[in-house]
């Protein structure tokens, strides 16, 4: 099977070169492009997330000998959650290869972070099947990159860490809210209020609910931080 040109400047680009290419076709295959002859991406995207999450936990293990698991997991999820690999994506390009129908297509799949890093799991299962787990890996720690040595020692996101900030204060977890909504439909931009049980609030804007979320709490942690 031949490539096209696009594509093997992709492989380029992640650092492999498929003996099967049906492999890395399929994992660039939404399920609104896919068909009775090309399935989409997502039994690749289960396969990769686990991957992925074996290369991490080693890889943590094998840099920090003394940490401890309650220090290890907030890293490790840094590392492996949505927002990572889609930004890896994004470094690589990935959304340019997508292979998407034509409604995700005009509402703009190729940027956004749920497909990004959907398919860039969707890859590391590729390449994982063509090659093997040392291929994987090395891969994965080639895009990783700078990633893995930067991680913060307490990387929680945001999110959590307010609720375990309220909770050690005898409070509810906080409740989140969307307050306003702004742009086209096909990228729209939330504005999204995070209230503790005390009063205290905060707002953030970003183009998806779950963004947007991680925002304003990390606004709010900020500023009880100051007070």
């Amino acid at each position: 099977m031949k490539l096209s040109a696009d594509i093997t400047e992709f492989e380029g680009r992640i650092g492999h070169r498929f003996e099967d290419p049906a492999l890395l076709l399929r994992a660039l295959t939404h399920s609104s492009r896919s068909s009775a002859n090309r399935g989409d991406n997502q039994r690749l995207e289960f396969l990769g997330d686990r991957v992925l999450g074996l290369v991490m936990a080693e890889t943590l293990l094998a840099e920090d000998k003394v940490a401890r698991e309650g220090q290890l997991a907030p890293r490790f999820n840094a590392l492996v959650r949505k927002e990572a690999c889609a930004d890896v994506a994004r470094d690589v390009d990935l959304g340019a290869v997508l292979k998407l129908g034509r409604s995700e297509m005009i509402s703009g799949g190729r940027r956004k972070q749920a497909l990004l890093g959907d398919a860039m799991e969707a890859v590391i299962a590729a390449v994982y099947l063509d090659a093997g787990i040392d291929a994987a890996r090395d891969m994965i720690l080639r895009l990783w990159g700078d990633r893995i040595g930067a991680v913060e020692e307490d990387a929680r996101d945001a999110k959590t860490a307010l609720q375990e900030w309220a909770q050690a204060r005898a409070m509810t977890p906080p409740k989140y809210a969307e307050v306003g909504r702004s742009g086209p439909d096909h990228a729209p931009i939330f504005e999204i209020e995070v209230r503790l049980q005390s009063g205290e609030t905060a707002t953030a804007s970003a183009g998806s609910k779950r963004q947007a979320e991680q925002a304003a709490a990390q606004a709010l942690l900020e500023r009880l931080e100051r007070e």
